[in-house]
């Protein structure tokens, strides 16, 4: 019965797959077989840089050489400080394959957050597991020559930066400029102008505020774009629930098909909580298996964000998984985490 409401026996499989396939080099280690030492692991895990954005955002770039070598723009992975740390899930801001690095981009919200960003160059990370998720399908090798004929433009609220960038970077590569647009609510918290504006087309930014480019937020800066004779293909929105809400009423009334990444939901990062349940186009999906990038005109937002405050609170918890029955995980049902 789990099985038929939850989407079936193979969509069960393939996110069993999808987790078994995530590189926990630490659980190898548990085994005396394993070539692979303890002290070995810190050194992948282990902090090579560390820059201070913002007053709260910093770029922690890791050492993690089979992340590295298999993870594409859009993916996530999740850290954990230490032996009790919180299990965080973290959208991969860029990635070295030779240097054999990841980087991610970290802000301070809560005590998880506090203590990853306390640590310093030379010190490890306890678990890196990843990567997880969807990769972003203008980011794949097979659908090259169709992306080649859009105009694309990206949409970056706050935080949301840091998986554009990837993306943006991936297309530059393979020869494709796209817009990009970096919004934020005021000049201090801009970050990572210089490296966008070295791969995309062109970068429009703007603050809300008006103490730096355009006075407005992303979607007036789009609507003015459209207003200047701009055409797009394609938008990708990501940040903040309420903003990528906002960037898809506008885009469908304007006809331009629309991408947001559903990250901000995530908690558990392997669709066992249920905290990243959604409602996309009448069916539920949940952000960590199913994306995190969703078709925006489907994506129901105001449920995503009712359902995001609801789940602050174990009585709200409780509340979501009695109401939501069976479809409230996403994950195998044998874990313990639907009873």
């Amino acid at each position: 019965m789990y099985f038929k409401q939850a989407g079936g026996l193979s969509a069960c499989f393939i996110r069993l797959v999808r987790i078994w396939g995530c590189f926990r080099i630490r659980d190898r280690l548990r085994h005396p077989a394993q070539s692979m030492r303890l002290h070995e692991v810190k050194e992948l895990f282990q902090i090579v840089e560390k820059k201070k954005l913002n007053d709260a955002v910093v770029m922690v770039r890791i050492a993690a050489p089979l992340i590295a070598k298999k993870v594409l723009p859009g993916q996530f992975i999740i850290a954990k400080t230490d032996e009790v740390g919180e299990r965080i899930p973290l959208t991969i801001c860029d990635y070295d394959r030779e240097k054999e690095t990841v980087t991610i981009v970290v802000q301070t919200i809560g005590a998880g957050t506090e203590r990853m960003m306390a640590l310093n160059e030379g010190d490890a990370l306890e678990d890196f597991v990843g990567p997880l998720g969807c990769p972003s399908e203008l980011c794949e090798e097979e659908n090259i020559e169709e992306t080649r004929k859009k105009k694309i433009v990206f949409i970056a609220g706050g935080l949301g930066t840091a998986p554009v960038y990837p993306q943006v970077k991936w297309l530059h590569e393979h020869g494709i400029d796209a817009d990009v647009i970096m919004g934020s609510r005021t000049k201090d918290l801009l970050f990572y102008m210089d490296e966008m504006k070295a791969v995309a087309g062109n970068v429009y930014v703007c603050t809300d505020d008006g103490t730096y480019g355009f006075h407005g937020n992303g979607c007036q800066q789009l609507q003015a774009l459209i207003d200047e004779g701009k055409h797009y293909d394609v938008c990708v929105a990501i940040g903040p629930m309420i903003m990528m809400k906002f960037v898809t009423i506008l885009t469908k009334k304007l006809e331009i098909p629309t991408v947001v990444s559903m990250n901000p939901i995530m908690v558990d990062g392997t669709g066992m909580c249920g905290a990243c349940r959604l409602m996309v186009g009448g069916e539920v999906k949940f952000a960590c298996v199913d994306g995190p990038e969703f078709d925006g005109h489907l994506v129901d937002f105001d449920q995503a964000m009712k359902r995001q405050q609801q789940y602050k609170t174990e009585e709200g918890r409780a509340k979501l998984a009695y109401e939501e029955g069976a479809t409230h995980h996403g994950g195998c049902g044998h874990c313990g985490g639907d009873k």
